[in-house]
C-alpha cells in the first residue's frame, strides 16, 4: 500500500459510499491532491479504483472535499460496466495517477480536443488482481489517446513494479510481445464500452494506435503542470475541489481538524455491500460497426 491506509463510509454499491485514504501517520488526505505523483524516480504512484474483473464503475470524486472514491452515478443510477464479450468487467486494474488533471479549458495538440476533467487514466497489466483503494507504484509503458464524447481522455499503459514479471516490461512493445492481444483487446475494449449504454463507439487519436514510455511520459507531465496551477488557483477549477493538507503554497492547504471534519460528517463506517443489480453478470455480444 505504500504506506497509505483507506477507510470506507456507507455501504459499497450505495449512494452514500465513500472510500477516504490516509497517510502513514493516520491522517486523512486527498488521493488526488496529496499522493505525490512519482514514488521514485522514473516510478509513479498510482491509486486503484477499479480492481480487474470488477463492474462497478469507482472513481476519485474530483467534485468531493478530500476526493474520496465513490460510485460514478449517470442519469440517477448508480454506474456499471456491462461485460463485453469476451470480457468480464474491466480487463486490467484500473485507476488514476495522483497530482495530474486533464484540463478541460486546454486543447491538447495531439488530439484537437479539451481535456475530460478528470486525473489522468492508468491501465495496470501485471498479473495480481488490486483491491479498491491500493496506492501501488508503477513503470510507465504508453499510452492511448481516446476520444470520449469530445474530450481527451488519456489511457496510461503501466505494470506494478511489484509484479514478477515487471523487469520484463519498459517499453510498450514489450507488451505487445510479451503479451499479444493485450493491447488490441484494450482499443476494443475502450472503443465499444459504452455501447451497450446505447451510445456510439468512442474514438481515438492516431488511429488507435499506442504510443510510447517516452511519449506517455510527456503526456503525464504535462497533466502534472496543469494540476499544479489547478491547485495553485492559477488554473479555473469549476467544481473541482482542491481541498489538500500537504500542497505547500496552495491557498486549498487545511488543517488535518478540518479534514477530520469533513470524514467525521459522512455515514459511518461501512456494514455489509448493497445488492448489485440482477442483471451484472449478463453477457453482451457487440458484433461491432
Amino acid at each position: 500500500m505504500s504506506g497509505y491506509g483507506i477507510e470506507e463510509h456507507g455501504a459499497p454499491y450505495s449512494f452514500e459510499y465513500r472510500l477516504f485514504f490516509k497517510n502513514a501517520n493516520g491522517d486523512y488526505i486527498s488521493p488526488f491532491h496529496d499522493i505525490p505523483i512519482l514514488a521514485d524516480k522514473d516510478i509513479f504512484h498510482m491509486v486503484v479504483e477499479v480492481p480487474r474483473w470488477t463492474n462497478a464503475k469507482m472513481e476519485i470524486a474530483t467534485k468531493d472535499p478530500l476526493n474520496p472514491i465513490k460510485q460514478d452515478v449517470k442519469k440517477g443510477k448508480l454506474r456499471y460496466v456491462a461485460n463485453m464479450f469476451p470480457h468480464k468487467g474491466y480487463i486490467w486494474n484500473y485507476g488514476a495517477i495522483p497530482q495530474t488533471w486533464e484540463d478541460p479549458g486546454h486543447k491538447d495538440q495531439h488530439t484537437g480536443c479539451c481535456g475530460d476533467n478528470d486525473p489522468i487514466d492508468v491501465c495496470e497489466i501485471g498479473s495480481r488482481i488490486c483491491s479498491r483503494g491500493e496506492v501501488i507504484r508503477v513503470k510507465v509503458l504508453g499510452i492511448l489517446a481516446m476520444i470520449d464524447e469530445g474530450e481527451t481522455d488519456w489511457k496510461v499503459i503501466v505494470i506494478n513494479v511489484g509484479d514478477p514479471d515487471a523487469a520484463s516490461y519498459n517499453n510498450i512493445e514489450d507488451v505487445r510481445r510479451l503479451k499479444p492481444g493485450y493491447l488490441e483487446a484494450t482499443v476494443e475494449w475502450f472503443r465499444r464500452y459504452k455501447v451497450p449504454d446505447g451510445k456510439p463507439e468512442n474514438q481515438f487519436a492516431f488511429n488507435a494506435e499506442l504510443k510510447d514510455k517516452d511519449f506517455a511520459i510527456d503526456i503525464i507531465q504535462s497533466t502534472h503542470a496543469h494540476w499544479k496551477a489547478l491547485v495553485a488557483k492559477k488554473a479555473d477549477g469549476g467544481s473541482i475541489n482542491c481541498m489538500n493538507t500537504t500542497v505547500e503554497d496552495s491557498p486549498f492547504r487545511c488543517s488535518t481538524e478540518s479534514a477530520n471534519e469533513i470524514v467525521n460528517s459522512m455515514p459511518p463506517p461501512c456494514g455489509g455491500d448493497c445488492e448489485v443489480p440482477e442483471d451484472l453478470d449478463n453477457w453482451f455480444y457487440y458484433q461491432g460497426q
